[in-house]
């Protein structure tokens, strides 16, 4: 009998060499997160040896990255963000501006087209939320107003991000994309405006359900007394 094992190979090897090299970077003074990094790298396929299932690893990392978020959500609220929107909206804009300029200067100079130069410099201009947090906490400066401001800051960041990924395939015809679908025969700008209206409402259903319906559910859960249940 042949039977596949990709995803318990893929979750074994990924969590038990992260787990040696996470190890050894805290033993020489480096963040975890680069051991973690440098395991990625080694179990992916631009290494010899044995390789991961690169479909499953990106499923994985997927669910990664919303219990990352979930795990900002926990720390920041709307609310934080508000209290901080003088200083963390302007100037999270002229830092990914900035840094997006920069990055498109650099592709430039490497020969790229402009759609790749805008895409690399974007990517550029999101710092990580999740190592920030991760940091302010080491020091425990989370709860200060430095820290607040920092957070939020990467928080508009954080939407800032979502907001291009969802435009960036309508756009990818625009930006070069040689794998770019077929073109749809609706103008661009209808496009584009019924992305953001698709992205308006699932704010609004989101902020709607967040506040009142979940935490309705997760009570009567809690009612139930059970802990796994409500894990």
């Amino acid at each position: 009998m042949n039977h596949s094992v990709t995803l318990i190979t893929t979750i074994a090897a990924g969590f038990g060499i992260a787990l040696v090299l996470g190890f050894l970077a805290e033993k020489i003074k480096v963040p975890a997160l680069v051991g973690y990094l440098i395991a990625g790298v080694i179990i992916g396929p631009a290494t010899p040896g044995f390789v991961a299932d690169v479909h499953i690893a990106s499923q994985l990392s997927e669910i990664g990255v919303m219990l990352l978020m979930f795990g900002v959500g926990l720390h920041f609220s709307l609310r934080d963000l508000l209290a901080v929107k003088r200083i963390a909206v302007p100037g999270a804009i002229v830092q990914m501006s900035f840094a997006t300029v920069l990055g498109m200067l650099m592709a430039w100079w490497w020969g790229w087209s402009w759609g790749s130069g805008l895409i690399f410099g974007l990517s550029l201009s999101c710092a990580s939320t999740v190592v920030l947090l991760k940091a302010l906490e080491a020091h425990g400066v989370l709860e200060t107003m430095n820290g607040r401001i920092a957070v939020g800051w990467l928080v508009v960041e954080d939407l800032a991000t979502v907001l291009v990924l969802v435009l960036l395939p309508p756009l990818s015809g625009v930006l070069g994309s040689a794998s770019a679908h077929v073109v749809d025969a609706k103008p661009l700008w209808m496009t584009i405006g019924r992305t953001l209206l698709e992205v308006s409402a699932f704010i609004a259903l989101m902020l709607i359900v967040g506040r009142r319906a979940l935490p309705w559910i997760l009570w009567q859960v809690a009612r139930t007394g059970s802990r796994e249940l409500f894990t």
